[in-house]
């Protein structure tokens, strides 16, 4: 367990800013975190394992097993999904933060790698009407651009009750896998669609790239406070491909834990042998068991929850 909560976030915060001033992050520079600092992130990891399980289980209560143990006081006020035709999804409150998380679930990496190295995949353009003014080349995965359209305006209005309601300024994105693709789409999406002021921070685990090169870029120019944090040799975070006609491009800044346990701050998609595009240069060279963990000694998945 991990209290007071309000030092980890702030201090989570605060480092990655220090990191991209401290360590010249936007020039290329790759820098090792302790496991201290690794371990800022240990509550979104937990938020993240709980959105695999059954929405009878986070509302209400937040019972659903050892993640729900780890971060006490939370409040769930919204899920939906089932699992299958729509990923399951949570919306709360966390009072030590007086922040309003919303948690998406991912999938088995099985279904993953073959939804994502499917060459029928297309790209799509982003709906404007809910992605104010998005520059019209910027294309994404269209599963994944679907997926986010079914829960798109409902989540929103309720991280709007739940602000106004705790007069809060501050949203958590959070996801594993498809369900980090999702917070990701997310983490633009409420930037576009809250208030000046509010202070949004997406933190994702295991994510594939989700759009192309004209989304990095824009996403990178209006969201200040994203990380996605990768596995060892996961494959997923590699794939859709950078090149070859694929042309996808994560946004900054990956976390990548490393074999031995270790892990180093990224500065971008495919600079340094030490990040996933690199250690892991294929899809197929991956190992699909590191894409649930552990992350700082935490699986993610299914399994996870309780029964």
């Amino acid at each position: 367990m991990w209290s007071p909560f309000l030092p980890i976030a702030s201090l989570t915060a605060g480092l990655l800013s220090g990191f991209q001033h401290s360590f010249n992050i936007s020039h290329g520079a790759v820098t090792r975190l302790n496991y201290t600092e690794l371990s800022t992130f240990t509550p979104y990891i937990e938020f993240a394992r709980a959105a695999y399980c059954n929405p009878i289980k986070i509302a209400p209560g937040w019972k659903c097993g050892a993640a729900c143990d780890a971060l006490p006081g939370f409040i769930p006020t919204l899920t939906g999904g089932d699992g299958a035709g729509t990923q399951y999804f949570y919306v709360g409150y966390w009072p030590t933060q007086s922040a309003v998380v919303v948690a998406h679930q991912g999938t088995d990496p099985h279904k993953m790698l073959a939804v994502l190295t499917d060459l029928k995949f297309k790209f799509m353009s982003l709906d404007p009407i809910l992605f104010p003014d998005i520059p019209s080349d910027i294309e994404a995965h269209s599963g994944f651009v679907i997926e986010h359209m079914k829960t798109a305006n409902w989540i929103l209005a309720e991280v709007e009750q739940l602000m106004d309601e705790h007069s809060s300024t501050n949203v958590i994105l959070v996801g594993h896998s498809l369900g980090g693709a999702l917070a990701e789409l997310d983490t633009l999406f409420m930037t576009l669609n809250l208030p000046a002021g509010t202070t949004i921070r997406g933190v994702t685990f295991g994510t594939p790239r989700v759009g192309n090169v004209a989304w990095a870029t824009f996403f990178d120019s209006q969201v200040f406070n994203f990380t996605r944090i990768n596995n060892k040799r996961d494959p997923v975070p590699v794939i859709p491909g950078r090149v070859h006609g694929f042309g996808f491009r994560h946004p900054a800044t990956e976390i990548h834990i490393q074999p031995d346990g270790k892990a180093v701050i990224c500065p971008d998609d495919g600079v340094d042998p030490q990040c996933s595009d690199k250690l892991v240069p294929d899809a197929f060279e991956g190992n699909k068991s590191d894409h649930n963990g552990p992350y700082n000694g935490i699986l993610i998945g299914t399994e996870e929850c309780t029964p």
